[in-house]
Order: C-alpha cells, then sequence, then structure tokens
C-alpha cells in the first residue's frame, strides 16, 4: 500500500508547528516521533530504522568542515566585542566623509569587510545601526537611505566568504566548501559594487538625501588620518585576506584557516590592548550558542529526514520537481520562489536543513551545477532576509534605531535593495560563469 499520503501529511503537522511558533529543531523532532508513531501503527515505518540515527549524528559530528562554524562566529564576536569593528566604521566614514553618500559608502564598504571578516549578519546590522545610523540622520541623510544601506550591507554576511550560509550549504549540498566560498566570491562583490553605485548615482541626482559631511565632523586629516588607518583599517585587511587566500590557494581547510583567524582575532585585539577574560567569556558565549544552535537543528533534521524519507516523502517530492513542465527553469522558478518564501520566516540555518533535503536530489537529477545551485539559493536567502514585513535584518536594525526612524521606514528602505539584489540573482542565473570563473581559475596548474 502505498503511503506517500502519510509523508505530505507529516510535512504540513511540521509547518503548522512551526507556525505555532513552537523552536524549529523541536518541531523536527516532534513530528518526526508523532508520524513515526503512526508509521508504525499502519506498517509503513519500520523502528528499526532509528538504530542508524547515531551513525548519521556521528558521521556530522565528525564533518571536519562543519568545525569552522565555531572559529569563524569567535572571530566575529571578537571583532565585534573589542570594538576594533566600530573604528573600523569610523576611521572609513572619515575618509570617504567628503564625498556626497561618502558615510552610506563607509557603511557598505564596512560591511563587505566585516562580512569577509565574520560571516555573521546580527552583529553587523546591530553595530552600524547603532554607530552610523544616528550620524547619517545628524548629518541630513534621507531616512531610508540611510537605514537600506545598513540593513543590505549588513546581510553581506549572508553571501561573502566565510559565510555561514556557505558553510552549512555545503554540508547539505555535498560539494567542497571551498569552491563554494570561490563561486560566491564574484556574486557577493557584485552586490556590494551595485549597492556603492546606487548610492552615488542617488547623491548626484538628489544631493539632499545623501550630503557630504561638514568639515567638523570629519576628525583627523593629513598624517593622522594616514596614522590611523595604517593601525585601524589595513590588519583587519591583512586578517581577510591571509583566512580566505589559504583557503582559496589550497594552503588550508576552511576550518584551518577559521582557526587562524581566530587566534588572529584575539592578537589584533591584545595590540590594541582590548583582550581581557570579559571579552573572551562574552566572545565564547555568543560561540556557544550559534553552535549549539546548529547541532540541534541539524540533529533533529536528520531525526526528521528519516521518518520523511521512510514514508515516501523524498522520493515524491524529487519526481514532483523533476517532472515539472519547463524542466530547468521552472525547477529554478519553484526552488526560488520556495526559499524566498521560507527566508521571510525562518533563519538561514533551519531554511537550509528543512528545503535544502528536498530540492537537492532534484537539482542532481536534472545536471545542475550544485555549487551555482548553492551560490544562486544563498542569494535568494539574503533577499529574503530584507524583505518587509518579517525580514530578519529589518528587526535587527529596529532594535537599535533612534525613535524617529519609524519601522515603516525601515521597511520601505529595504525595497531598492531587494530590487538591486534580484537583479543581481538574474545575471548569476543568466550567466553561471560568474560563479564558476574563479573556481575553474584556481583549478588551473601555475606555469612554470
Amino acid at each position: 500500500m502505498d503511503y506517500q499520503w502519510l509523508a505530505i501529511a507529516m510535512f504540513f503537522g511540521f509547518c503548522l508547528m512551526l507556525m505555532s511558533g513552537y523552536p524549529v529543531a523541536f518541531s523536527f523532532a516532534g513530528t518526526a516521533i508523532v508520524f513515526g508513531l503512526i508509521g508504525w501503527l499502519v506498517d509503513a515505518f519500520d523502528p528499526s530504522r532509528l538504530l542508524l540515527l547515531p551513525n548519521i549524528w556521528f558521521g556530522t559530528m565528525s564533518n571536519f568542515t562543519l568545525l569552522a562554524i565555531p572559529f569563524f562566529v569567535f572571530l566575529g564576536a571578537v571583532l565585534e566585542k573589542s570594538g576594533l569593528a566600530e573604528e573600523l566604521l569610523e576611521t572609513i566614514a572619515i575618509v570617504l566623509g567628503p564625498l556626497r553618500g561618502g558615510m552610506a559608502l563607509a557603511v557598505i564598504l564596512v560591511g563587505t569587510v566585516l562580512a569577509a571578516a565574520t560571516g555573521v549578519v546580527a552583529a553587523t546590522v546591530i553595530m552600524m545601526g547603532m554607530l552610523s545610523l544616528p550620524v547619517m540622520l545628524r548629518y541630513g541623510y534621507d531616512k531610508q537611505l540611510a537605514a537600506g544601506v545598513i540593513v543590505a550591507s549588513g546581510t553581506l554576511a549572508q553571501l561573502i566568504p566565510p559565510s555561514l550560509v556557505l558553510l552549512v550549504l555545503s554540508d547539505q549540498l555535498g560539494v567542497s566548501v571551498g569552491d563554494l566560498f570561490l563561486g560566491a566570491l564574484i556574486p557577493g562583490l557584485m552586490l556590494s559594487g551595485v549597492y556603492a553605485l546606487y548610492v552615488l548615482v542617488l547623491a548626484f541626482f538628489k544631493p539632499d538625501v545623501a550630503p557630504a559631511l561638514p568639515w567638523e565632523a570629519r576628525q583627523l586629516s593629513g598624517f593622522a588620518l594616514i596614522k590611523r588607518v595604517l593601525k585601524v583599517v589595513i590588519p583587519p585587511l591583512i586578517l581577510i585576506f591571509a583566512v580566505l587566500g589559504s583557503i582559496f590557494f589550497g594552503i588550508a581547510t576552511p576550518t584551518e584557516a577559521g582557526a587562524v583567524g581566530a587566534v588572529s582575532a584575539c592578537v589584533l585585539a591584545a595590540v590594541n590592548r582590548k583582550l581581557n577574560w570579559e571579552l573572551l567569556r562574552s566572545a565564547s558565549h555568543a560561540t556557544a550558542i550559534v553552535t549549539t544552535i546548529v547541532l540541534m537543528i541539524l540533529f533533529c533534521s536528520s531525526f526528521f529526514s528519516l521518518v520523511f524519507d521512510a514514508l515516501g516523502g523524498k522520493t515524491l517530492i524529487t519526481e514532483l520537481l523533476v517532472n515539472l513542465p519547463g524542466g530547468k527553469l521552472a525547477f529554478l522558478i519553484v526552488s526560488n520562489l520556495v526559499i524566498f518564501l521560507l527566508g521571510v520566516f525562518l533563519e538561514f540555518i533551519e531554511i537550509c536543513f528543512i528545503a535544502m533535503p528536498l530540492l537537492v536530489p532534484a537539482a542532481q537529477q536534472l545536471g545542475l551545477d550544485m555549487v551555482w545551485f548553492g551560490v544562486v539559493m544563498a542569494i535568494n536567502l539574503q533577499t529574503a532576509f530584507i524583505s518587509p514585513p518579517i525580514g530578519f535584518s529589518l528587526f535587527y536594525l529596529q532594535s537599535v534605531a533612534p525613535k524617529t526612524v519609524r519601522t515603516i521606514d525601515i521597511h520601505k528602505s529595504a525595497i531598492p535593495f531587494m530590487v538591486l539584489q534580484v537583479a543581481v540573482l538574474i545575471v548569476v542565473m543568466v550567466f553561471p560563469q560568474t560563479v564558476r570563473w574563479l573556481i575553474e581559475l584556481s583549478a588551473q596548474p601555475l606555469s612554470p
């Protein structure tokens, strides 16, 4: 007897638990328990399959790549909690202050740098919101432009390596995290460049929305400014190039590079006389929380997947996606819609463990380049992350925004940047070489 209807009911039951506000990890496990029992009662599920779970979990814990997650989270926490990221933003704002839109450009540049250093969205958006939003408003920036550049550039950490999204996706897609990092680099920089171009064009045609900072707001000049740039900007850039370069050129694995980066961040904090036990305790606590959330969801999603697969759910969904009218194009449209809609309501970690196991088998059967597919999904996740009405980055900024910036202002601010992100997403889908070029270049042997 065909019990695929039970798998469909299981999936909708899981969605109902999510909509009720129940934690994602426990929604996975609770649904698996309930439908595993129902399947056992109707002879659709053999409980002995649960003996596979310890092997699955042990295999997960043995995944060397996932060990990079706590290292990169710790790296970002040290930079944020030591005040080094704050000094970086202030310095670049002083350098670019004389330009129209200079402060907004500084936010975009720092968002790009912090994305490449940490891969953590929440800390970046909150930190830049606290520091730059009041300053931009004080000097006459349009509320929506000021809020928009913060939520958009802060969310670059979703895509630019060493993004946690890419680390988790590499495990779900079964591809090299190094290839995924290389593939995402150009699209990530494209997004950053498009944001900057938008700000420059807007400031040129509408000078009032993004004025240059007055002289008194630029505290340093001449040799003092150069000295501060060398002290504040150059060391984090060296750290970023060392960590990502070692991965891209095959010198170190992402986990090894993450460990070196975490230690190097502590060294930077020590050189700036900001390393202390409270900093290490706070950074370690933040790292433990993120890592625990990832592992808890991963373990519970494995349980859900085991029962769902036994009931025929994965086979049903794979056949449905593979046989869509329109082939690959239809599959990509449906996949993007699913990821976008989930991204409006859920965190990226949750989406990776909910949607990817359902989409990956169909993508493989259709012969898609899985690295390219992963980058497309990551861009889509980033777009969803700033989507009104409940994009997570909007709430991060709202939590620290001045009272003069209303919720509606923050939500409207994201719309132009969503349009820019969709444009880049389309370019990446139409021109896969934006993803493949660096990977193929790195694979070529060096000429003697």
